[in-house]
């Protein structure tokens, strides 16, 4: 049975169960999304208060001048001001910053990007072999409501209950292999495949070990590196380790403006260098994890830009700005025979990094 024919089957059981219910166009469900259930207030990083407090007074000067009093002139000028302050704070973020930033609780993350982008998306559970593991989600949708696309991306939770469900998108080796299971699929009826990337790491958990956390991850990396069709990889939040590598081995990679990619996380680098993990900040600087230092070694082939004040603050521009990468991806890697992708992509990874010899 192909993608499409699934994704039918899939349609015609939601219109027999929930046939008195509107069906929501692109445009109608695009206005319906919404991250979470806290807002900027309730959960803000320690740099951005002072933004976020200047937020908060501009809405109680909108209320005042609902109830009767013209405050226009005092709302504009707060704003204005308000504008300085969010280019003046995310200007000039340091690596450490956008660590956090790429940390948000309320960044986007995997299924937000996918209920944006894609329509008829069909989750894939389970991995054949031992359990279904929440921390990665898999399936196939259509990119853009046209092109079917195989999609596979970690997933974290917006409260406690759902993080502990998602292990906090670390995950175990089952999710890896449901990933391969999913690619594998994609491979036999020739779909793209989108991996998005948001993870401090693989689980560290004896079980995980136990059923074979590295092996899961190192056949991923001698898999993907083999599949003949196109693959990108974006990383959407936290690119941390063996985690992100383990669905990352693409013919495009791409990092969001405020994310970062990292061969460990900085209070991890930082314990083990320097036995302080207080020292986090100065590990972040010297692990050149921003997409700007990521391109200049490279590492990857684009940086995704952000709104100001990052993904978290503006949605529909993030996920734009992320859907216009996409499709230039798709375009370039379309031209490429794909008998030709598995060797371009070796190559691709060979030529990382710098070797002298003495």
């Amino acid at each position: 049975m192909t993608p499409e024919e699934i994704i039918r089957m899939s349609q015609k059981t939601k219109k027999k169960k929930f046939s008195n219910k509107k069906t929501l166009g692109p445009t109608e469900a695009k206005e319906k999304i919404k991250l979470g259930t806290r807002d900027i207030f309730d959960a803000c990083l320690s740099f951005e208060r002072p933004v976020v407090e200047m937020e908060r007074k501009i809405n109680e000067l909108r209320k005042i001048n609902h109830d009767g009093i013209d405050l226009s002139v005092e709302i504009k000028s707060a704003e204005k001001k308000l504008e300085k302050a969010i280019q003046d704070t995310f200007d000039h973020l340091t690596p450490w910053q956008r660590v956090q930033v790429a940390r948000h609780p309320l960044r986007p993350y995997t299924l937000d990007y996918v209920n944006y982008l894609t329509s008829d998306f069909l989750e894939i559970h389970g991995d054949r072999r031992f359990s279904d593991d929440r921390a990665i989600v898999t399936g196939v949708a259509k990119w853009e409501g046209r092109e079917p696309v195989c999609i596979i991306g970690h997933q974290k939770g917006r409260d406690t209950k759902e993080n502990l469900m998602r292990s906090f998108g670390s995950a175990h080796p089952e999710g890896y292999r449901k990933a391969m299971r999913v690619m594998q699929l994609a491979e036999k009826h020739n779909l793209p495949i989108l991996c998005f990337i948001d993870t401090p790491g693989a689980y560290p958990g004896i079980g995980a070990e136990e059923r074979g956390q590295a092996e899961a991850i190192a056949y991923n990396l001698r898999a993907m590196g083999e599949l003949k069709v196109p693959i990108i990889c974006v990383v959407i939040g936290e690119g941390g380790s063996g985690g992100a590598l383990g669905i990352g081995v693409g013919d495009r990679i791409f990092v969001m403006e405020n994310a970062y990619y990292s061969v460990i996380s900085p209070e991890g680098c930082a314990a083990i260098l320097w036995k302080e993990p207080t020292r986090a900040p100065d590990a972040a600087a010297a692990l050149k994890l921003t997409g700007p230092d990521l391109l200049a070694l490279g590492v990857i082939d684009g940086v995704i830009p952000e709104p100001l004040g990052g993904a978290h603050r503006d949605f529909n521009v993030a996920a734009e700005n992320l859907r216009k990468t996409i499709n230039e991806a798709l375009e370039e890697l379309k031209k490429i025979p794909r008998k030709d992708l598995p060797e371009m992509r070796y190559q691709k990874f060979r030529k990382m990094g710098i070797f002298s010899e003495k």
